[in-house]
C-alpha cells in the first residue's frame, strides 16, 4: 500500500515554476551546500521536508503489492540513529574494506577521476545537463547523494566480491561479516504471491519469458536486484554462481530499448546457467 515514490524536486517549486526560498539557489553557501549542478544547491536542511514528506505519505486503498523506495531514503539516517555512526562510513567499514571492495562507493567524483566513471543520461527535465559521476535519481541526489535506494558506485569486480560475501551468508574467509540468519532472511520469498526477499529480488513463480530479466534456469533459492539504468547482480547458492552485468540503457537518453527487445539479460543469463549445468555435470 506503500506510495512508489515522490517527485521531491516537483515539491519544492511554487505554482509560478519557480523554486521555493528555503528549497534551491544557484550558489554554493554555508545554507545552500547540496550540490546537483554548478548552478543548483539545496538548502541543507531540506532532508528534513523529504524525511517528513515519506512519512505522511498515504497509503493507497488497494492492498495490492507496489514496488516502492520511499522506505530506503529513510534508513541512513535510521542506522545511524541505531548504531551512532554515520552510515556510509559504517558500511565502507564493517563491510566493503574487510573483503576488499574499495571501488564500492558513494559520491565517487570524492574518490576518483571523473574519467573512470560512466556518464549516466542527459537529463532534459530538471537538471538541464549530463548525469557524469553523480547519482542519476532525483531524491537520492537531494539527500547528498548517499541513500539505500540509489547512489551506489562500483566495478563490476567489486560487486562480485559483494555478492560472493552473500552467497558466503554472511562470511569472508573465516570472518564473519554479516550475521547468517540475516542474510538468510532477507534472501528469501517474503509473501505469499510475490517474488521480492528483502531489498533483494526472486525468482518469478512462475516463469514468464515476456517479463523477467533472469533466466529460465535460475533456482527458487537464488536472487539479486536489477537497476534502473539496465544493470542486475544475480547470485545462486544451488550452483555457487555469481552473475554481475553493467551496462547503461539510458545513455545518452532512454529512448533506447534495445535491452528489452532484445531480451539481452536473460539470453545472456541462460547462457551461463547452461555453461554452469554442463561445468557441474562433468
Amino acid at each position: 500500500r506503500l506510495e512508489p515514490y515522490i517527485v521531491f524536486w516537483q515539491e519544492a517549486l511554487r505554482k509560478n515554476g519557480k523554486y521555493r526560498t528555503r528549497s534551491f539557489k544557484t550558489k554554493f553557501s554555508r545554507n545552500f551546500p547540496i550540490r546537483i549542478t554548478d548552478n543548483l544547491y539545496l538548502h541543507k536542511k531540506y532532508k528534513n521536508k523529504i524525511n517528513k514528506a515519506v512519512k505522511k505519505s498515504q497509503l493507497k486503498n488497494e492492498t495490492e503489492y507496489l514496488y516502492s523506495g520511499l522506505i530506503f531514503l529513510l534508513m541512513p539516517d535510521m542506522i545511524k540513529e541505531l548504531t551512532g555512526k554515520e552510515f556510509e562510513q559504517l558500511l565502507y567499514d564493517k563491510i566493503y574494506s574487510p573483503i576488499g571492495a574499495s571501488a564500492l562507493r558513494y559520491n565517487p567524483l570524492q574518490h576518483f577521476d571523473l574519467s573512470r566513471i560512466v556518464p549516466t543520461e542527459y537529463d532534459s527535465i530538471w537538471r538541464n545537463e549530463l548525469v557524469h559521476g553523480t547519482v542519476h535519481d532525483e531524491a537520492a541526489a537531494m539527500l547528498g547523494g548517499v541513500s539505500c535506494n540509489a547512489g551506489l558506485f562500483g566495478t563490476a569486480a567489486d560487486l562480485s566480491k559483494l555478492f560472493q560475501l552473500y552467497l558466503n551468508r554472511g562470511t569472508w574467509g573465516d570472518k564473519e561479516i554479516i550475521n547468517k540468519e540475516a542474510v538468510d532472511i532477507f534472501t528469501s520469498y517474503q509473501f505469499i504471491g510475490n517474488r521480492r526477499g528483502l531489498g533483494f529480488d526472486k525468482p518469478m513463480k512462475e516463469y514468464n519469458e515476456t517479463i523477467s530479466y533472469i533466466s529460465r534456469y535460475a533456482s527458487k533459492e537464488s536472487y539479486g536486484h536489477s537497476g534502473f539504468t539496465g544493470t542486475f547482480v544475480w547470485a545462486d547458492p544451488a550452483y555457487d554462481l555469481v552473475v554481475v552485468f553493467l551496462s547503461n540503457r539510458v545513455y545518452p537518453t532512454r529512448n533506447n530499448r534495445n535491452l528489452y527487445r532484445m531480451n539481452i539479460r536473460p539470453k545472456l543469463h541462460d547462457l551461463i546457467y547452461e555453461w554452469a549445468m554442463q561445468h557441474s555435470s562433468k
